[in-house]
């Protein structure tokens, strides 16, 4: 007999509802249209505007409680984790419907979800839009329709808090570590002051709820970003207008597809709801939030140590390009750094033993070169590893 959902056995029950359509790094608007008809027989799923090459922009509502809680994702068309993670937990919410857990949720909160705020640029696999703009920058002039939707669904539905998410490089660590922050989170500043204020102290207590979950299961890979205010950020403002906003960044774990993370991130979302709902967050500290390690730029994705290039031994750091072809992400390794000691860390890192390396091609390595192949004493040893 299945057990009760609960927090604690949340990826236990992850395999009964995750979205299987669904997968992948490269995640456009006709890649989520059939999951999105789907839903339409459980949840209220509505049109509020359509992005500049007029793809429709849609919001799911579930829910009918007072707790108002708005999230949105793919802001920047490229970050699809946690878009991925959002469609698991719509499969959750109607697969586990007699959940206990998922009727007090449904009974606290209204959610309302826009899964993806950018589609153009989610074609197009880009940050930014069709238009060249970050859309995480136009806050404050919404110059791009996609901004005006957001604001206007905002002012309309008024929120008690905000979930802004994304996904980040896989260059940060968890502190001063070689531990990949696979989460990370962030309450932003409401002013350059930094005031702790009411709705700052707010959004840091449901991190620290969602932060003790998850270091159940990722201990000491989840990070806390700089608070640094820039009011042009769309948490910066909302957060200003003393709405409780949270930042979610989904990082690495072991694969570059992110089918790891989503489930992390699934994790995380889900608690949020239910510390919300319940109103459990208030049961922690802020000093919990500070004590989460603000992420580093401490990672490479690959290091060759111990190379003997040109004569001389030296480690070459190796960091992925994200190209698409064909609706498929298509890691490019290129040669970042040479030096005879690097202090970062690499995801993958191969002690070529003082071994002669050179391209392909017979020419020694140097700095923006690509590396999809490497000779390590004239055999061949490939860099991407998935």
């Amino acid at each position: 007999m299945e057990k009760e959902l609960s927090i604690n056995n949340f990826l236990e029950h992850y395999p009964s509802f995750g979205n299987q359509e669904i997968s992948g790094r490269y995640l456009s608007f006709e890649e989520i249209q059939n999951s999105l008809e789907d839903l339409k027989s459980n949840f209220t799923v509505i049109e509020i505007g359509r992005s500049f090459l007029n793809i429709p922009i849609q919001t799911i509502r579930l829910g009918s409680g007072n707790i108002k809680i708005l999230a949105w994702s793919q802001m920047h068309g490229n970050e699809s984790t946690t878009t991925k993670a959002l469609f698991d937990l719509f499969n959750l919410f109607r697969f586990k419907e007699d959940s206990e857990l998922i009727q007090n949720i449904l009974k606290k909160c209204t959610i309302l979800v826009i899964p993806m705020l950018n589609p153009d640029g989610a074609a197009r696999y880009t940050r930014e839009n069709v238009n060249g703009v970050d859309l995480n920058r136009d806050a404050q002039d919404q110059k791009e329709v996609e901004s005006k939707v957001l604001r206007s669904c905002y002012e309309d539905f008024q929120p008690n808090f905000c979930f802004n998410l994304h996904d980040q490089r896989t260059i940060f660590s968890a502190g001063e570590t070689k531990i990949p922050a696979t989460i990370s989170f962030l309450t932003p500043s409401m002013d350059k002051d930094r005031s702790q204020t009411e709705s700052r102290t707010e959004s840091m207590q449901v991190i620290a709820a969602m932060n003790e979950v998850l270091q159940s299961f990722i201990p000491k890979q989840v990070g806390r970003y700089d608070d640094a205010f820039n009011i042009n950020c769309t948490g910066d403002t909302f957060q200003s207008l003393n709405t409780p906003t949270i930042l979610f960044e989904a990082g690495h774990f072991k694969d570059y597809l992110r089918e790891d993370t989503r489930k992390y991130m699934a994790l995380a979302i889900f608690k949020g709801f239910q510390s919300i709902g319940d109103r459990t967050y208030l049961n922690h500290k802020i000093e919990e939030y500070f004590n989460i390690p603000e992420n580093q730029k401490n990672l490479y994705d690959v290091i060759l140590r111990n190379a003997q290039n040109d004569g001389k031994v030296v480690d070459i750091a190796i960091q992925f390009n994200e190209k698409i072809k064909g609706k498929r992400i298509h890691f490019e390794p290129i040669v970042q750094e040479i030096s005879g000691n690097i202090s970062k860390f690499g995801h993958r890192e191969i002690d070529c033993a003082n071994k002669e390396v050179k391209l392909p091609t017979g020419k020694f390595i140097n700095e923006n070169d690509i590396v999809a192949t490497i000779l390590l004493n004239d055999e061949q040893l490939s860099i991407i590893s998935q």
